[in-house]
């Protein structure tokens, strides 16, 4: 692989140096914030050797790589000025959450390298102890020791690092906030203070005997408060002196306002959360890692998955081991692993059986981007066998409370992290028999659901058989788009079906083909219908009002009525919907559309008499 050619041309197709304020890279995936997305040639981007997909969400703009990513990203930031691209504004999307999503992953993906290798050190020092290969007491084994546990003790450290870049302040002042919360003598006027019962105050005001090595939260709210500080500092400052009283003030009142408030109150947080999860677990241990081994491919495929990455990471801080979020993944990332590997034993297609054989052992490993874009995105079955088999070793792990104790990428070279020094042997084995239900059970439904498909004797088939065709008109007045231009993964990756979208001018739905309604939503934003010609469609007006609850649609139908193609089914308020931030983008999608070719029309102002779509039996 040709890394510099591909940077090349991935930073060609993001819009060139001028379009991005920010670029960073997890294990699998480049992530850039765009000043401007619509100037990205996203279908450039997908047909562009080495990238195996791309996903705009949760405020950035991923294009995914696979492992050979830490090789095209140093590349690519040889091509480009870091210093010019941060000064740049990141275009915000207006959606809060999509923000909060992206400030959370621009932390916390940075130090997931140190945070693996952490891991795997103390993984590695685990197996040592338990076959008795190196004595807890040995000077290897502290020394190991104490080189994993660094990332941990100055985990404040490194978060002040990214948290600085993401909140545009200055990385080396948020690294010395970072360094005071650690700092010895600190650490040792609390230890006196809690033994002598007299509190430590600075000018009067009293600080909380906490300690922040391993934290997480006080050190981002510390530096989230100097981003605000230091402009403050920059403007008061008298210009013949701002080198010096800019960093001064800008210390001063961050460092004491985070001892003081800002890392007491974190400190809290952190702590509530462990023991909101300790009572989860008394009460429903399993559901977590059950739902997480279930739903956490839709978490990756939009990103959000390092939302959760920070209560995982708390979790091992405050208690000293995790039982909500890594075991559940773990589930899910073998589950999605075994999906693949059953298809490439099954499949007699030889270009997917090298892709599937090859993403398959990655995500096992716990990788799963290239298998979920390469792989499980694309073959429905494989979709079903992963959330199947994750549910499976998420709910086994769950009802046995398995603990993991060091991180890493959840898959089976990680499960060394599941044995604990003080811990039974007992969590390691239920750990890899967790696993092992997650494998088998995912492998068993995709091997029985996959069906291989000869493309060239289906296409002869097609071409010899008398094909119906179906015709499908626009179900609204307004622009036709492709699919894939539609800002929801699901859809743009064709996950229900294939299709067209239309960007409305007016709000009214109407029926785009004889047939019959098969179900109105009770939240009224979506209705599916079956076409006389046998076609299974789905009409979703909007992206998410399902949250909406009704409010805004009027349907004019109800389950079971026949309809006549341009019959008006709903009628729902355009300016409204758009006003509470919800995109009125509205799907048509075919769900069987295995049994059909398609013709679709894109890019051009339809109204409901026009046709959009040819459906021809194959």
């Amino acid at each position: 692989m040709d890394y510099e050619k591909i940077a090349g041309i991935i930073l060609k197709h993001v819009g060139g140096e001028k379009n991005i304020s920010h670029v960073g890279h997890c294990a699998t995936r480049l992530r850039f914030n765009l000043i401007d997305e619509a100037t990205a040639d996203t279908e450039a981007l997908k047909n562009t050797e080495g990238v195996v997909g791309v996903v705009s969400k949760g405020g950035q703009y991923q294009v995914i790589i696979g492992s050979d990513v830490p090789q095209v990203y140093q590349h690519l930031i040889k091509m480009i000025d870091l210093n010019e691209m941060d000064k740049k504004p990141e275009k915000k999307n207006g959606h809060k959450i999509n923000n909060i999503i992206d400030t959370i992953a621009g932390i916390f993906t940075p130090i997931l390298p140190p945070l693996t290798a952490a891991g795997m050190l103390k993984a590695v020092l685990a197996l040592l102890v338990a076959f008795k290969w190196v004595d807890n007491q040995a000077s290897t084994y502290q020394v190991i020791n104490f080189m994993a546990d660094a990332t941990f003790y100055f985990l404040p450290v490194l978060l002040a690092n990214s948290a600085a870049k993401k909140f545009g302040c200055n990385q080396y002042l948020a690294m010395m906030l970072g360094a005071m919360l650690i700092h010895p003598n600190f650490i040792s006027m609390v230890a006196t203070s809690k033994e002598v019962g007299e509190a430590i105050t600075v000018f009067g005001l009293p600080i909380y005997n906490a300690s922040y090595t391993s934290s997480v939260i006080p050190i981002i709210l510390g530096v989230w408060l100097m981003s605000v500080v230091e402009p403050f500092a920059d403007k008061i400052s008298p210009k013949a002196i701002k080198y010096f009283t800019g960093p001064l003030i800008t210390i001063l009142i961050t460092g004491i306002a985070t001892l003081v408030v800002l890392g007491p109150l974190g400190y809290i947080i952190s702590t509530f959360i462990a023991a909101g999860i300790n009572t989860l677990n008394s009460y429903a241990g399993w559901l977590v890692p059950t739902l997480m081994g279930t739903f956490l491919p839709f978490l990756v495929m939009t990103g959000t998955h390092h939302a959760i990455t920070p209560i995982g990471i708390n979790n091992r801080m405050t208690m000293g081991f995790d039982t909500i979020i890594y075991p559940g993944q773990l589930a899910s990332n073998v589950a999605q692993g075994a999906a693949a590997l059953a298809v490439s034993v099954k499949t007699k297609n030889s270009e997917l059986k090298q892709l599937t054989s090859a993403t398959g052992i990655t995500a096992v490993c716990g990788i799963t981007e290239p298998v979920l874009f390469g792989v499980t995105m694309k073959i429905r079955t494989n979709l079903i066998a992963a959330m199947a088999g994750g549910c499976a070793g998420g709910l086994f792990m769950g009802l046995l409370n398995i603990k993991n104790f060091s991180g890493g990428s959840p898959g089976l070279l990680t499960l060394p992290s599941y044995i604990g020094i003080d811990a039974p042997m007992s969590n390691f084995y239920l750990a890899c028999a967790g696993a092992a239900i997650a494998f088998a059970v995912s492998f068993i439904v995709s091997f029985v659901l996959f069906k291989d498909k000869d493309m060239e004797t289906k296409k002869e088939n097609a071409v010899q058989s008398a094909s119906r065709q179906s015709v499908l008109h626009s179900p609204l007045k307004g622009k036709c788009i492709a699919l894939n231009e539609v800002n929801d993964p699901t859809f743009a990756n064709e996950l229900i079906g294939k299709g067209i979208a239309i960007l409305p001018d007016e709000g009214k739905l109407y029926a785009p083909a004889d047939g019959t309604v098969k179900t109105v939503f009770a939240t009224k934003h979506a209705i599916t219908m079956t076409s006389e010609a046998g076609a299974d469609l789905i009409l979703h007006v909007g992206l998410d009002t399902v949250k909406l609850d009704g409010k805004y649609f009027n349907v004019l139908v109800k389950d079971g009525d026949h309809v006549k193609a341009g019959d008006l089914l709903m009628e729902f308020d355009i300016t409204a919907i758009k006003n509470e931030g919800y995109d009125v983008v509205t799907p048509m999608v075919v769900a069987n559309c295995d049994q059909y070719e398609f013709t679709c029309e894109k890019n051009k102002a339809v109204t409901v008499d026009d046709t959009v779509m040819i459906l021809k039996e194959v």
